[in-house]
């Protein structure tokens, strides 16, 4: 296996990158190498289904196995090898269904049927060793030797940018919302991919493209959230346990709580949010429930101690699992498309064996006493008191915005957020997106006339929230963005991470502060590129940088 794609990459070689039996992740070389096989495939799929819309015959089914498969081998969501061969013969099965549709249509059109090739020629192997002496040869490296390793990060800066772009369109596609602007945007990345492209400029333009794209689907995501559960309102949360039997559910997908509430409403069993699930409870038609009882717990990485630590059943939606460990091995649940080897995995939003374990698990003794903490401030919120705000800052009682936003993890220097985000000057806005908000949520930042100094906008899914907050603000005061008083400070850890990213350089946003290391796979050469071009930055001390983003603007 080698690995590179988030910031858990094991750097203490000279090639940074994980490459033993067991990437840090806790992902095996099986699993890594049927990932890399799977993404290979795909590609395959995406060449046939763009020949297809060309020929006037989108296939939707097949898109959308597009962005379950690429979703399932981003990091920390599916670690079952097994699931990956069984992914792999559906992925030839689709390509092959999609070509037979478009030799079919282009001999009704009476045109000439040129297959394409590279990935979409590709066949699986009949057993796990052939399908693993394949993947030798399509890793993340692939051809490194020809082009260098300034062409081959390029190429992973698409590849991981498409999986976030994927994950997030898929998180859309389970609330009923789909566009063909953005499976073509996916199909176009994928056959652009297959062609092996060795073009440095065009590799960036296809990064900012699928940034492009990315904003579509933010758009999307954005739509089908509020379309589905209703916009965000300001709202108090509890994050500590009241007395009765519980369910924790992490991840990022509201569906799955919507359908779990649904099935558990009357039963006296209480539903907890953990991690990216938080600003569920902004939400008016998840709130409504009031067996939604509160949030437990912290960010992703805590999950080993939360989840041992809660008494009840654990049901783990999309991203964000580590190993479960034996103290709650039994009580986890996967859906979606998350898995664990061992684990049981549920479909069609069928919750009942959870809530079953929830009656026979002890659930909390006792209600502890009350605290809470505040989210919703989604743009909705925040654009509903923009004058308020246009007004604080015209009078000079806000000074400068800093968006703090972006994933959390275990690395050293994430501290870097919490120490950021506390030293602002209180004449300042922190917002933020994501679960690095775990790193500073529980701390009061008071207000500033009526207008709170943290502002909450939701999960990393809710970045067009903040782009449209920032392109509003740019709006009232006739500026561009990058003419604000506002920072970015961005933690970066995964591929959905990347995508937004690509986002903001597509917008032309530039001086991102990003950490709180950078990826792997920007080589030296590829960083210099991205600090030329948009003026990307690594992260340093964070009094430092707060006083340089407060200097930069006062300039």
């Amino acid at each position: 296996m080698f690995c590179y794609q988030c910031e858990q990459t094991d750097r203490t070689q000279s090639q940074p990158g994980c490459a033993s039996a067991k990437g840090n992740c806790g992902k095996d070389a099986t699993t890594a190498d049927l990932q890399d096989l799977l993404v290979y495939a795909v590609k395959g799929i995406g060449q046939y289904c763009g020949l297809a819309r060309r020929l006037g015959t989108p296939d939707r089914e097949a898109d959308r196995f597009i962005l379950y498969a690429l979703f399932t081998t981003l990091t920390n969501v599916n670690f079952n090898a097994s699931r990956f061969v069984v992914l792999l013969r559906e992925a030839a099965e689709t390509r092959d269904r999609v070509k037979a549709a478009c030799e079919a249509q282009a001999t009704s059109q009476g045109v000439a049927f040129e297959a394409p090739t590279g990935p979409a020629q590709w066949q699986p192997a009949d057993s796990m060793a052939g399908l693993l002496e394949q993947a030798k040869q399509v890793g993340i490296q692939a051809g490194v030797a020809d082009v260098g390793a300034d062409i081959v990060g390029l190429r992973a800066l698409v590849i991981y940018g498409l999986k976030g772009v994927a994950a997030y369109s898929h998180h859309a596609c389970m609330l009923g919302y789909e566009s063909d602007e953005v499976y073509a945007g996916v199909e176009a990345a994928l056959t652009f991919l297959a062609s092996d492209p060795a073009d440095a400029d065009a590799l960036l333009g296809q990064s900012l493209e699928l940034g492009r794209v990315n904003l579509k689907v933010m758009e999307l995501l954005d739509a089908a959230n509020t379309g589905r559960f209703g916009e965000q309102t300001p709202t108090k949360v509890r994050v500590s346990p009241v007395a009765g039997k519980a369910i924790l559910v992490s991840g990022h997908d509201f569906g799955d709580l919507l359908a779990l509430l649904e099935q558990t409403e009357g039963t006296g069993v209480q539903i907890y949010t953990h991690g990216e699930m938080l600003p569920a409870h902004a939400y008016p038609t998840l709130k409504r429930y009031t067996h939604l009882a509160g949030n437990y717990g912290g960010a992703w990485q805590d999950q080993h101690g939360d989840f041992a630590n809660f008494p009840g059943p654990i049901l783990m939606t999309s991203n964000c699992i580590i190993e479960p460990q034996p103290q709650y091995r039994q009580r986890i649940f996967t859906t979606g498309p998350v898995g664990w080897p061992g684990v049981r995995h549920l479909e069609h939003h069928d919750f009942g064996v959870v809530v079953q374990a929830a009656r026979a698990l002890p659930g909390f003794a006792e209600t502890a006493p009350e605290e809470t903490i505040t989210v919703g401030f989604g743009r909705h919120a925040v654009l509903g008191v923009a004058d308020k705000v246009i007004d604080a800052v015209k009078a000079g009682q806000i000074n400068h915005f800093f968006l703090i936003g972006g994933c959390d993890g275990a690395a050293p220097g994430r501290n870097y957020y919490t120490d950021f985000a506390t030293q602002a000057p209180n004449d300042t806005v922190v917002m933020t997106l994501g679960c690095n908000k775990y790193r500073f949520n529980r701390h009061e930042f008071g207000d500033i006339g009526g207008i709170p100094r943290l502002l909450d906008v939701g999960q990393c899914n809710d970045a067009y929230s903040a782009i449209r907050i920032a392109m509003a603000l740019a709006s009232a005061f006739d500026c561009g963005v990058n003419d604000l008083p506002l920072s970015l400070v961005i933690s970066w850890f995964e591929q959905k991470a990347a995508a937004v990213l690509l986002t903001l350089l597509a917008l032309g946003i530039r001086n991102i502060r990003l950490g709180p290391t950078l990826p792997a796979f920007l080589t030296p050469n590829v960083l210099g590129l991205l600090v030329e071009q948009f003026g990307i930055q690594p992260i340093g001390n964070a009094s430092d940088d707060i006083a340089a983003s407060l200097s930069r603007k006062a300039a």
